[in-house]
């Protein structure tokens, strides 16, 4: 699913910790990146924003040397969305309650005739227990199947920038604080228009095909901070769904910009962590921060 790739990698943290369906296979020779990194001085506290890809292969060493000090000079930690154990639970309790067609009803029978090759095609591919599947609201099942093949790809939540540095922040006690709630996020996720959540499932159906051809190259420009790049292939795959876009990304950007500014203003050093299609374009956090009026050292 277009929108679903790009939302995992790039926009909901809501995953990356809690994802529906991960696996992991061997790693393989370590694969160094340099994504970007953007520094922000306050009044009385300073901030450190860095783009997280939630989902990501084992190989890829991301933790450079001014990554590194910055997370060891910041005494705040803020994610999108929390991933403990209450989270873990709150999450399932919602997708059960919206991830589930009546009994009386089958994903099969939503679809369009056209779309029935690809759908048959998909599931075939993705391994997952068809009888499971049919009775999955779309966009469930266009998740689960996502993850089945970024398995495949040694993909993993696990190995998300937000889940290790989550963990480490825990481990070493530090204060950490959240952007969204579970229920803000989860929201966008499972719409409540029917109509178009089977519109955008089945216009996805190709696109499961090639995974990998969707997914690395964003991979490949934020591994090299690549934020023209990264901007182009965010904006490409939007363009056809503006109004996923604004939902998100845009909306959600304008209201973490005012988040972000109150924290300037408490004496910590904060090191923000979220998907990386929210830092990128006229229209991500640092542009918005800009336009503020801030002096943002970065890309």
């Amino acid at each position: 699913m277009k929108i679903a790739i790009k939302a995992v990698l790039l926009a909901l943290g809501l995953l990356a910790g809690t994802a529906i369906a991960q696996a992991q296979t061997g790693a393989s020779p370590g694969r160094a990146a340099s994504p970007s990194l953007w520094h922000i001085k306050g009044e009385q506290g300073q901030v450190y924003l860095f783009g997280s890809v939630h989902v990501l292969p084992p190989e890829v060493k991301w933790r450079m040397a001014g990554i590194q000090s910055a997370v060891e000079r910041s005494d705040v930690f803020v994610f999108e969305v929390p991933e403990d154990a209450a989270a873990v639970g709150q999450l399932r309790g919602l997708i059960q309650t919206q991830g589930y067609l009546p009994a009386a009803q089958s994903l099969r029978g939503q679809l369009h005739r056209a779309a029935l090759p690809d759908y048959d095609a998909a599931l075939k591919n993705s391994g997952l227990d068809a009888a499971a599947v049919e009775h999955e609201r779309p966009w469930l099942a266009g998740i689960q199947m996502m993850f089945a093949e970024m398995a495949k790809l040694s993909f993993a939540a696990g190995n998300g920038v937000d889940t290790i540095l989550m963990a480490e922040a825990l481990k070493k006690h530090r204060q950490v604080r959240y952007l969204e709630t579970i229920a803000d996020q989860f929201a966008l996720l499972a719409p409540d228009d029917r109509t178009l959540e089977v519109q955008e499932f089945e216009a996805g159906l190709k696109d499961l095909r090639d995974v990998a051809g969707g997914i690395e190259p964003m991979v490949r420009a934020w591994s090299n901070g690549d934020q023209a790049k990264l901007d182009e292939l965010i904006n490409g795959d939007l363009d056809e769904f503006p109004q996923a876009r604004k939902l998100l990304l845009d909306d959600r950007n304008r209201r973490w910009v005012p988040q972000i500014e109150a924290m300037l203003k408490e004496k910590h050093t904060f090191f923000i962590t979220v998907g990386a299609g929210h830092l990128t374009g006229p229209q991500g956090v640092p542009a918005l921060l800009r336009q503020a009026g801030y002096m943002v050292e970065g890309p």
